[in-house]
């Protein structure tokens, strides 16, 4: 173990360090045309790439979406214990809730990307001379555009991830636009679990559904956002909330559906469940904010045309 961390020590310090008193010169990676693709070193937040990073380990499962979509799995090496899509990627046993630095070291990576600094990763890798890109869950479609953006930067895809956040905001304003507006606003609960905690406005979840001109009931839990958009709900503010539709994300880990809810004590009343407007959602979709956005947009406008205007 000791040789594979001093392996990855000197490998990432090709990447964060140059001659001393030297000018780095740009090196320039081509695509499989030959056309040049990307010119490097390449700078993103804290995180300096001398080089183009072939041993890439993704610890969240949207970065991994995300590096996939955009050309950059050849460059993957291993993902964590969440990343279930696409089915290529190299899944492990590593886990982005939980990192162990020395089983990260082992893989010898040039690049670590991860969501959030969980137990301090990013200082405990920094220590081994390996990068860490942080790329934190979006609160809107514009930050999934930047993270696109900017992973493209430093895997050396630039125009594939240009390419994919101007095609992916093209299509979410197409399906958007494709829903007649209404002139009452539909309200909305959404469900992450059945012990009704939900997300309001103020998330990346509320800013999709804001799209279409919906209000969230989940929104009065959580008013100040001290509960940073994830409020707890109560069964009574629920059912006196009277949302006229709901959307579960808890369809895979929980096993919720239509029915489930409907068997739900006190539930009945709710107009969504009594005009049967509760609508499933695939959990891995409506949990990440990358590519596959666009399938949970278009979930949505689906279960919003459904609704009698």
């Amino acid at each position: 173990m000791k040789r594979l961390i001093t392996a990855a020590i000197a490998a990432s310090a090709l990447f964060l360090t140059g001659c001393a008193g030297d000018d780095p010169q740009p090196t320039v990676t081509t695509t499989a045309s030959g056309a040049p693709a990307a010119a490097y070193p390449v700078t993103v937040g804290a995180v300096t790439l001398r080089e183009r990073p072939d041993k890439i380990v993704s610890l969240s499962p949207t970065a991994t979406e995300m590096l996939f979509a955009i050309g950059a799995g050849p460059q993957v090496i291993a993902v964590d214990d969440q990343s279930t899509y696409p089915a290529e990627a190299p899944k492990t046993d590593l886990s982005g809730f939980k990192p162990n630095a020395e089983a990260i070291a082992a893989k010898e990576p040039d690049l670590v990307v991860i969501s959030g600094d969980a137990d301090g990763i990013v200082a405990q890798l920094g220590k081994l001379a390996i990068p860490v890109l942080v790329s934190p869950a979006a609160a809107t479609l514009d930050d999934t555009y930047t993270e696109i953006s900017d992973l493209g930067r430093l895997t050396g895809h630039p125009d594939e991830a240009t390419a994919l956040t101007g095609k992916m905001s093209t299509e979410i304003d197409t399906i958007v636009k494709s829903v007649p507006a209404r002139s009452k606003p539909l309200s909305y609960y959404y469900e992450l679990g059945p012990d009704l905690y939900s997300a309001t406005s103020t998330t990346f979840i509320g800013s999709v559904f804001g799209r279409f001109g919906m209000t969230n009931v989940a929104d009065a839990a959580d008013p100040d956002g001290k509960l940073g958009g994830y409020p707890q709900l109560s069964q009574e503010s629920l059912v006196k909330a009277n949302p006229d539709t709901i959307f579960l994300a808890d369809t895979k880990c929980c096993r919720q559906s239509a029915d489930t809810v409907r068997a739900r004590a006190g539930w009945s009343s709710i107009t969504a469940v009594a005009k049967g407007q509760v609508y499933a959602l695939d959990d891995d979709i409506a949990s990440r904010w990358g590519p596959r956005t666009v399938a949970l947009v278009q979930a949505v406008a689906d279960a919003v045309a459904k609704v009698p205007a």
